[in-house]
């Protein structure tokens, strides 16, 4: 019978090692860029659902086509008035939530 050897895996350790400690240039780089490629692919597919052309979304906001694609690459970030387009074009909900203290 085979066992199956499962190791648990601290991500932070993981990540520490790779990008550097959380608060480094390094590992802020990283983070950022993570942000950047998981905002685009939510994007993305939101377009892909609603069965949106890159042409029509960036007409759409006033845009054109390749800067969606660089968008959704995760190449650049939009502005924020941009983005905030790019959200009410696809149908979606941006919510900013103050913590309670």
């Amino acid at each position: 019978m085979e066992t199956n050897n499962h190791q648990i895996v601290d991500y932070d350790a993981v990540l520490d090692a790779k990008f550097g400690k959380e608060g480094t240039p390094e590992r802020a780089k990283f983070e950022a860029e993570a942000y950047a490629f998981y905002t685009s692919q939510i994007l993305l597919e939101t377009r892909k659902e609603a069965k949106m052309t890159q042409s029509e979304l960036a007409k759409r906001v006033g845009t054109n086509k390749s800067y969606i694609s660089k968008i959704e690459h995760g190449l650049i970030e939009p502005g924020v008035g941009l983005f905030l387009r790019i959200i009410n074009a696809l149908g979606l909900k941006f919510d900013i939530v103050k913590p309670m203290m």
